[in-house]
């Protein structure tokens, strides 16, 4: 159950937030008089991500794909995390952040903080939408959630300025809250009201399933164009190669300084926990003498430096992606954790051929519920042998990169609506990473048990799974069959002419995009 304070500011929200859009609108209705509906800057679009740019990696893509497509693309939300490269160096692309609330509102009392921050975040969106960027922009694409008050300001700014509003569905905002109170709660019919209100009409919906499209026009009667979009990796997501994790895991020797007793000795530059590049064969020595002063020919040289190689000896490396947020029980995996350091003992002391490698458990990601669990996964570690969780922020740059250097993936996204799917599993896949998932309603719609992963219901199931794909590590032939089977998906071609399966429309983002999203955008604007 959610807190009074967090309720009463979800009320606030609403009531704040619905009066300050409807008196938002009668002053902002003159510029229908200034600026006619038909003078759009043709080939422009606002992406509006009502959170943290750089953590919205979905929307991230839709800004790169329009911007390859010719259009002048700005980019509104919060700082925070850094954005993907491309929308840095992307000439077409203008980053607009939102500013945070001024520092002297945390003085005030709840009951004046919460509408001024309501009022601070409305107004910072409107003046972007239709003050600062000068010509009104061709298409405003919005995701969704949050609902409000992102919805009925984009309805709002589509209505004032002519502007093409496209309403991105990566879940449902409602039921997220349904996660805090009773799906008869007033605040939740509130909610539900609101989004299907003003997300009722669009001139173009996108969903991130076929499950999502089916339910909302048949609950909500949509109006627009309706596509499923996928998600789907960006092109430079791929399985790296052992340069790629040496030079990763050398820049990571900070975060993982405090496993020193845990992983592998490595000295660098020549070896990570992970990679080894020293020679193999012992130099000859060989006395030189240059200016009466010795030469030792026993220190390694560049000529006898080989390439990076994954080492033998190096633990397997697991990593989960999370938001550490409800609709995600890291305590699922905790618990699997615990198993696995109970089962690798085992096998270690009854002597098995067939044994468990160490696991270096890494978790990706920010959020509310990280200093708990971590506080907990600390305590119990401190006495394991065989596992190791760590949690690790990666900038967008080395994310791809990490994913693409690890062995097995764990998903524990859940849905609060059922309806979408997780992008982390999406991103896996893209990296050529096996993954154990979490089932819910939708999820064989991307992954296929048994082929591109394995799906479980609880702890149990999944500590069998890890155990399963990871025995005999790093000989082992179940994760090498998995990781085939993937990699070939992955590299099928879009121009196959296999049925239209989900397995073979497996492509990157920019393939699937431009097949899905570039058709509603390429006629330019009709009134």
């Amino acid at each position: 159950m959610a807190s009074t304070a967090d309720s009463d500011f979800n009320i606030l929200h609403l009531v704040v937030g619905i009066i300050f859009i409807w008196i938002s609108y009668r002053l902002f209705v003159f510029f229908r008089f200034f600026r006619p509906k038909s003078e759009h800057s043709l080939r422009s679009v606002a992406v509006l991500v009502l959170g943290d740019i750089g953590r919205s990696p979905r929307m991230m893509y839709h800004a790169e794909s329009f911007a390859e497509h010719g259009f002048m693309t700005y980019v509104i939300g919060y700082g925070g995390s850094k954005p993907i490269p491309a929308l840095e160096r992307e000439p077409k692309v203008q980053l607009r952040y939102l500013p945070e609330p001024p520092a002297i509102f945390k003085s005030l009392p709840f009951v004046l903080l919460a509408p001024l921050k309501i009022i601070h975040q409305v107004t910072s969106i409107l003046r972007e939408l239709l003050v600062n960027i000068d010509e009104p922009p061709e298409y405003i694409l919005a995701q969704n959630p949050p609902s409000i008050p992102t919805l009925a300001l984009v309805w709002l700014v589509g209505r004032i300025r002519g502007c093409k509003v496209i309403i991105d569905w990566h879940n449902l905002g409602y039921s997220i809250l349904e996660l805090k109170l009773p799906k008869t709660h007033l605040y939740v019919k509130i909610a539900k009201w609101f989004e299907a209100t003003f997300g009722r009409t669009a001139y173009a919906h996108l969903f991130v399933t076929e499950a999502m499209r089916d339910f909302l026009v048949k609950e909500w009667d949509l109006v627009g164009e309706k596509v499923v979009l996928h998600d789907r990796p960006p092109k430079h997501f791929h399985r790296c190669s052992a340069q790629e994790i040496h030079d990763l895991f050398s820049r990571l020797k900070g975060p993982l300084s405090s496993l020193k007793d845990f992983l592998p000795e490595s000295e660098a530059p020549f070896s990570t926990p992970m990679t080894d590049r020293k020679s193999s064969q012992t130099p000859t020595p060989t006395p030189t003498t240059f200016n009466a002063n010795p030469i030792s020919t026993t220190a390694q040289t560049y000529e006898r430096v080989q390439p990076p190689r994954l080492r033998p000896d190096r633990p397997a490396l697991v990593v989960s992606s999370t938001s550490w947020t409800p609709d995600e029980d890291f305590g699922v995996l905790l618990q699997a954790l615990k198993q696995y350091e109970k089962r690798a003992g085992e096998l270690a002391e009854a002597n098995s051929e067939k044994r468990l490698p160490k696991m270096l458990m890494v978790v990706t990601g920010k959020g509310p519920q990280r200093d708990e669990y971590m506080k907990e996964i600390n305590r119990l570690q401190a006495d394991w042998r065989w596992v190791r969780c760590l949690s690790l922020w990666l900038e967008a740059k080395d994310y791809p990169t990490f994913l693409g250097s690890a062995d097995v993936g764990v998903c524990l996204h859940s849905s609060s609506s059922a309806l979408d799917l997780p992008m982390k599993v999406v991103d896996m896949f893209g990296c050529g990473l096996p993954v154990c998932a979490l089932n819910f309603k939708c999820l064989p719609e991307l992954v296929k048990d048994g082929k591109n992963g394995l799906i479980f219901n609880n702890s149990d199931e999944l500590a069998r799974q890890l155990e399963s794909l990871l025995v005999s590590f790093p000989s082992s032939q179940r994760l090498d069959a998995l990781r085939s089977s993937l990699l070939s998906a992955t590299h099928t071609s879009q121009k196959s002419s296999a049925a239209q399966t989900q397995e073979s429309e497996w492509c990157s983002w920019d393939e699937n995009w431009s097949r899905s999203l570039k058709p509603l955008i390429s006629t330019g604007v009709q009134i």
